[in-house]
């Protein structure tokens, strides 16, 4: 081989390695990973409410890399939902889901507003009485979500035949998530004792304060979601992660968009 040829060999066995060594492109990162699937691909008879999607959340805004009202979550939580829909569509209800897959963008959008701490413009509703200080100290933020993992997903129940909810409207009036069920933001869903994401106490599953028609619907969604697979987050009636998630230690930065 000539020298000329040598040298060649050499540029292009140097390029090659380049080309293997480069970062993935922006549309490569965003790409939704094999395993992962929208759930009204699975079951299109689950509600949703995605409210990072819009302004009506704790923020006042919608949450980065939220870029369609979509669930996302694995193949294996989207299954076993669907079994839990199934047992509750025979009861008259059906599942909503506020919010599934998040992005680890979405949960740094989290973690930038509660550090800044002269935007409550949502305190009246979603955290009345916690001072903007202790939401990392309360465990109401944080760093990580097991959200991003891809088998958590927060739900609630609606009574069938679902009745219409009017939008949110930005600026109205607020009210305390935990206000009596008629004085509350007018969600569809049935009475869970405190409206989704409530920074409160009372949004503990088991708090003894809960009683009535909100605690018959707290078992019942516990219940369900348990016998399909689940496990409750003890702070949050909403939150459910499925016991044998396939990603347990991988928090994934893909945006929420359609899936297919």
């Amino acid at each position: 081989m000539s020298r000329l040829s040598r040298l060649g060999a050499v540029v292009l066995a140097v390029l090659s390695c380049v080309a293997l060594a480069a970062p993935a492109s922006a549309s490569e990162r965003d790409r939704v990973p094999a395993g992962f699937v929208a759930l009204h691909d699975i079951d299109p008879t689950i509600r949703y409410d995605i409210r990072y999607f819009t302004r009506h959340n704790f923020v006042g805004e919608r949450i980065d890399g939220y870029l369609q009202p979509e669930c996302i979550l694995t193949r294996e939580a989207a299954t076993a939902l669907r079994t839990a829909q199934r047992s509750l569509i025979g009861q008259g209800y059906t599942l909503k889901v506020y919010d599934c897959y998040r992005p680890q963008r979405a949960v740094d959008h989290f973690v930038r507003w509660a550090e800044d701490l002269d935007d409550d413009r949502m305190k009246a509703e979603f955290y009345p009485d916690v001072d903007k200080t202790r939401l990392f100290a309360d465990g109401y933020i944080a760093e990580k979500s097991g959200h991003s993992r891809g088998s958590t997903f927060d739900v609630t129940l609606v009574r069938l035949p679902v009745r219409p909810q009017r939008p949110y409207r930005p600026g109205e009036p607020l009210v305390a998530c935990y206000a009596p069920v008629g004085q509350r933001f007018p969600d569809n869903t049935v009475d869970m004792g405190t409206g989704y994401d409530c920074f409160d106490p009372l949004s503990h599953t088991d708090n003894p304060a809960i009683t009535g028609a909100a605690r018959h619907h707290r078992d019942l969604l516990r219940d369900t979601l348990v016998a399909a697979g689940f496990h409750n987050l003890a702070e949050e009636w909403w939150h459910y992660t499925l016991d044998d998630e396939p990603y347990p230690d991988t928090y994934f930065d893909f945006p929420v968009t359609h899936h297919g």
